[in-house]
């Protein structure tokens, strides 16, 4: 992933350099790469993304926890930092940082170019994170939710939802999601016509 137009960074000196650039990058192994690779994001990412922040935001509010955007990095270790589609962060709000001092959940949104990245290398690197408990993986395309839940024994269990009552919960937090509420307003296809995936 290293570029010729970048030299190498820890994630210290990479927060500093991206707040002078015009778009938000990550870093991986030391270099910036643009986030979602230049390409954006379509409708439908975006609109679950505006959901799934919009029910957060009312559930969390009043609590020492909040949603963030991917303005707020998420540093995953010395040279790698991430930007989640959205971060629970559990913190007093510190007005001058620009990455999550305790983040506690990660909600990342599928897309054709990240989401073979988001379901192995990210995923890792957000299991090792010492604070996070939650992280949702949601696709934009049918209606598919993978929840992956810190117990109190440090390990990870699993859970995939894919029916409108199901309810994604947060660890931690007096977060429950459901899912017609996270694809509110998403045209899906039919039940009967979604394919099978296999991970």
């Amino acid at each position: 992933m290293a570029s010729a137009k970048f030299k190498e960074m820890t994630a210290d000196e990479f927060l500093l350099w991206n707040l002078a650039q015009d778009e938000h990058y990550e870093l991986v192994d030391g270099f910036p790469v643009p986030l979602r690779s230049m390409a954006g994001s379509s409708n439908a990412h975006d609109g679950i993304t505006v959901n799934v922040i919009g029910h957060l935001f009312q559930q969390l509010r009043g609590s020492n926890c909040r949603p963030t955007t991917p303005d707020t990095a998420l540093r995953t270790s010395i040279k790698r930092v991430r930007r989640p589609d959205v971060t629970i962060e559990c913190a007093p709000l510190d007005a001058k940082s620009y990455e999550a001092r305790n983040p506690v959940a990660v909600f990342e949104v599928l897309s054709p170019t990240t989401k073979k990245s988001d379901r192995t290398i990210k995923l890792e690197e957000y299991k090792r994170h010492p604070t996070l408990r939650t992280i949702v993986h949601i696709d934009p395309d049918i209606m598919d939710v993978l929840v992956f839940t810190r117990g109190t024994d440090g390990q990870w269990d699993f859970e995939r939802l894919d029916q409108p009552e199901s309810i994604v919960k947060i660890a931690g937090t007096p977060v429950a999601l459901a899912l017609s509420d996270i694809y509110d307003g998403i045209p899906l296809p039919a039940p009967d016509a979604a394919p099978i995936e296999q991970t």
